[in-house]
């Protein structure tokens, strides 16, 4: 009777060793988890207390400067929103002058260029075509491609960034884009001459909001890095024109570029570089002193 007995004592304790050292692996690997997990809360932590502060460090350097922080002061965000209801209604205001220029362009290019019936359009009074063309529209248009696909898409890039980079979010640049495109082109504008167009209607907000994000995602790498583009000041210039020119333009005469580029360069931790920059310098010689000066322009 003791063997049987041993025996059933002895599994007993092998399987309680067995259980308490599967317990304590478990234990150790739930801790070790725990422990990774606070150590990457901490490491986010950090990160957004670091990021916070980098701000906050701008944010006083734009009150000593009389400025007001941008979206390309922040981290990337499809939903943060600070709009500049100032420089939009500049924007769209140059965006109507723009307009009623392109249209007497438009007016000045061969009928086939713009599928406009000249001859039949000069017989109908300008108010009264308009209200037609409203009336019957829209319609799906046969005009050129390079217009339709291109241009338009292109056109709704623009009208996009003229927003998201005034602060407003993926969204809100979406409504000022469709708004622009539909209200003061399609059933504005071009409606003197033409009957609303659906491509236009779809292609320029919808495709216009697809590239302009891409635009804004591009400027961003351009402004965060001073403003470069391959290390080239020129480069960096020309293709945020490109990307923005509403703001690019109208940013120029405010200093916008400037005031951006010497916030990157504090946010990368580096001195502002590039532009003109003018030195003398002294050195003595056996005949006495020798001096000089040079100019050097970085781009």
């Amino acid at each position: 009777m003791k063997k049987p007995f041993h025996i059933i004592i002895m599994t007993f304790l092998l399987l309680t060793a067995a259980h308490a050292s599967a317990v304590g692996q478990t234990t150790d690997s739930i801790t070790q988890r725990a422990v990774a997990e606070v150590d990457t809360a901490a490491y986010q932590a950090d990160t957004v207390i670091f990021s916070e502060m980098t701000v906050d460090e701008i944010r006083l350097g734009c009150q000593e400067h009389g400025e007001k922080l941008t979206l390309y002061d922040y981290p990337y965000s499809r939903t943060r929103s600070m709009p500049d209801w100032k420089k939009l209604w500049l924007n769209t205001g140059i965006l109507m002058t723009a307009g009623v220029s392109t249209m007497l362009i438009l007016e000045a290019l061969p009928a086939d260029a713009t599928a406009w019936n000249k001859t039949e359009n000069a017989k109908i009074p300008l108010f009264k075509r308009w209200w037609r063309n409203v009336h019957d529209g829209p319609v799906w248009d046969g005009d050129n491609l390079v217009f339709n696909y291109i241009l338009h898409p292109y056109a709704g890039a623009a009208y996009y960034m003229g927003a998201r980079s005034n602060g407003f979010n993926m969204w809100g640049s979406f409504l000022y884009t469709f708004c622009i495109s539909s209200f003061f082109w399609e059933y504005g504008f071009e409606a003197f001459n033409e009957i609303p167009s659906i491509q236009d209607l779809l292609i320029t907000p919808v495709v216009g909001t697809i590239l302009g994000e891409g635009f804004y995602v591009a400027k961003r790498h351009i402004v965060n890095n001073g403003y470069r583009l391959f290390g080239s000041k020129v480069a960096g210039y020309a293709v945020a024109f490109l990307l923005d020119p509403l703001n690019e333009l109208t940013g120029y005469f405010r200093g916008d570029q400037k005031k951006l580029t010497r916030r990157a360069e504090k946010r990368n931790g580096k001195a502002e570089s590039g532009g003109l920059d003018m030195s003398t310098w002294i050195a003595p010689d056996r005949h006495g002193l020798q001096g000089g000066f040079s100019v050097t322009y970085t781009f």
